[in-house]
């Protein structure tokens, strides 16, 4: 991939509709960002001194419209799934857009991942992309004004910095949804990877993936990883895609995931209490990704730094709810190294 000038901005290509889609490329801190406006999406990121992409994407623009499992975008309005597309907010009902066997998943089938965002400001190492989401849009009430700044602030980190302000009582929880592969940018699979996650609970879910019962506890399950080890050293298939309930509160460092051939590591940082971990196991992308890659089962791993799925009607999880006045802010730092 041609790596344009730090903090330039050019017309990547057009969508379907004729719309052009923005590319900004960023460096810094030893990474390299492209981040186009089509889902507020890294396209693809570097780390000095480690040939292949640590994340997933594609080449082509026509591709993320086509064939994209969310690769680098920002979820929204509400990321991860609600029960039943709907929840109930100061006595009314919302119903919202069913776009997951009858749940609303990363705020339904016109999501923030799939909206063209604008570029408010860029520069050298950061991009701050803006989207506005009318009242009723996807079901969700409120005009809320969404942004995403992303910013190589320091050596190996990439920061992710989501805010969000409303005219009326809404729900608002969004994700950074990168597909990381540490090895060989998702030529193989994952599930070779090291993990630790700083956690004790996690949230059972049922076949619709919604969770089911308060937290469990991890301790004898196939979710504990509170220690090191291989993503599939217990599950043969490596399927995860849970949440994870965090431990303390602010930012602070809750999950590392290493490499062992590469020798690349990621430390995730964040201000949110959950950690959704997916590994992606029936993952079949019909077209090449980034530099021809061919993305099979477990190509990449997802981190999502998030509010708790199905929050919205659950009263003792932690809230989503925003109110005009408010302003929402969710800040997770991915911090990569190399050794050897």
């Amino acid at each position: 991939m041609v790596m344009g000038r730090a903090g330039s901005l050019e017309i990547w290509g057009y969508l379907a509709s004729g719309e052009p889609v923005h590319r900004v490329f960023l460096e810094g801190g030893g990474l390299r960002a492209q981040v186009i406006t089509r889902g507020a999406s890294v396209q693809a990121l570097h780390l000095d001194g480690h040939d292949a992409p640590l994340t997933l994407g594609f080449d082509r623009l026509d591709y993320y419209e086509t064939h994209s499992p969310f690769f680098g975008a920002t979820a929204g309005r509400f990321a991860n799934r609600i029960a039943r597309a709907r929840f109930t907010l100061d006595g009314t009902e919302y119903r919202l857009d069913n776009n997951d066997n009858g749940q609303c998943l990363h705020g339904g089938s016109k999501g923030f991942s799939e909206r063209l965002w604008t570029v408010e400001e860029t520069g050298e190492s950061h991009v701050v992309l803006r989207l506005d989401s009318a009242d009723g849009d996807m079901g969700f009430p409120g005009n809320l004004t969404a942004r995403c700044r992303y910013e190589l602030a320091g050596e190996g980190e990439l920061r992710v910095t989501l805010t969000a302000q409303t005219d009326a009582p809404t729900i608002c929880a969004m994700a950074h949804h990168s597909y990381f592969n540490l090895e060989d940018g998702g030529a193989g699979p994952v599930t070779d990877h090291e993990m630790v996650i700083h956690a004790n609970t996690y949230l059972p879910v049922d076949s619709l993936l919604i969770p089911v019962s308060p937290p469990a506890r991890l301790r004898g399950t196939k979710f504990d990883f509170r220690e090191m080890r291989r993503i599939d050293a217990i599950d043969a298939n490596a399927s995860y895609d849970h949440n994870f309930c965090l431990e303390g509160e602010g930012m602070r460092s809750v999950a590392e995931v290493r490499a062992p051939r590469s020798g690349v590591a990621m430390e995730v940082l964040t201000t949110e209490p959950g950690l959704q971990v997916f590994t992606a196991p029936a993952m079949e992308v019909a077209v090449p990704g980034l530099g021809g890659r061919h993305y099979g089962h477990h190509a990449g791993m997802c981190m999502e730094t998030q509010i708790w799925p199905d929050s919205p009607n659950q009263s003792d999880y932690p809230s989503a709810v925003l109110r005009p006045g408010e302003r929402r802010e969710q800040c997770t730092v991915y911090r990569f190294s190399k050794s050897g």
